[in-house]
């Protein structure tokens, strides 16, 4: 498959690359820096582009530069932390814009290309085929609304637009997984679509309940789920919670996958207490945790 040079041409332009310096005292720079680079695609002419949450999470600076090499100060607008998605926006002088589909419109098999920035002044194309529709979960997330799996890797910065080839953007690409293969997870784009009003006018999504959130990374075992790792200063770690915990159950309800876990974690609101039974060095205890908010702790 090859994706037509015009086509390519044709929404270069609408495709940034983005430098986000992130003050040392923030508690994402633990795993992410204080200096990171992303791309995003600017998906209205009024300056609003889309890009990966965590390339901005914490940013007091963005650069954004286009490739005619027009250089502007961005300013973030929106975060989801759900759906890892955030809005930036530039002053709107003379922007070009990319049609947005959705993932409802997309197959397996389906070929896709990927425009990423890798500098400030250079972008590259990868092509390839989508191989995925469904759930994702890693040690430090879950998504049980869908994602798009593709057979390439994104060859720049988190952020990409995938596109499809009618030129429209169909998700975001968020990680590269290569210890499964040359693989890229995408965010579809209609979970910006879907909320955009919400994140235009409050920074986040308001009428969807804030989850309740205990900042420790987990990891399948063979009884219950394991944590594998702890935010600093999180909630979970204020609670006492230790690597090497072993879950059993959250709120009195076995979990035995990661999927359990969540579902249960999510039945409480943030801010509310839950009840994590662990197994810790051969004894079962119980540890009440009061939990938080992602948004409000990453601001």
């Amino acid at each position: 498959m090859d994706a037509p040079p015009e086509l390519i041409n044709r929404v270069l332009p609408a495709v940034v690359s983005i430098q986000a310096t992130v003050r040392p005292d923030h508690p994402s720079t633990v795993v992410l820096g204080e200096q990171r680079m992303g791309t995003g695609v600017i998906v209205d002419t009024g300056g609003y582009l889309l890009t990966v949450n965590y390339v901005v999470l914490g940013a007091d600076k963005l650069g954004i530069s286009l490739s005619d090499g027009r250089q502007f100060q961005g300013r973030l607008v929106a975060q989801d932390f759900t759906s890892g998605l955030a809005l930036l926006k530039i002053p709107p002088q003379e922007l070009s814009a990319v049609r947005l589909s959705s993932s409802m419109d997309i197959l397996l098999g389906q070929p896709v290309f990927l425009l990423a920035a890798t500098g400030t002044a250079e972008w590259r194309v990868a092509e390839g085929f989508i191989t995925y529709i469904g759930e994702f979960d890693t040690h430090w997330e879950y998504m049980l609304t869908k994602v798009i799996g593709l057979s390439i890797q994104n060859p720049g910065f988190g952020g990409a637009p995938v596109f499809d080839l009618a030129g429209r953007v169909v998700g975001i690409a968020s990680l590269n997984l290569p210890e499964v293969g040359r693989t890229t997870v995408a965010i579809p784009v209609e979970l910006y679509q879907l909320n955009r009003t919400e994140l235009l006018e409050f920074g986040r999504v308001v009428s969807r309940p804030v989850r309740a959130w205990v900042g420790a990374y987990f990891q399948p075992a063979e009884q219950g789920v394991m944590v594998a790792g702890l935010v600093p200063r999180g909630p979970a770690e204020a609670a006492g919670i230790r690597e090497g915990d072993v879950v059993l159950a959250v709120n009195f309800c076995t979990v035995e996958t990661r999927r359990d876990l969540y579902e249960e974690l999510w039945k409480k609101r943030a801010h509310e207490k839950v009840v994590l039974r662990v197994l810790r060095e051969a004894r079962v205890i119980e540890v009440e945790v009061v939990s938080g908010s992602r948004e409000d702790f990453y601001k």
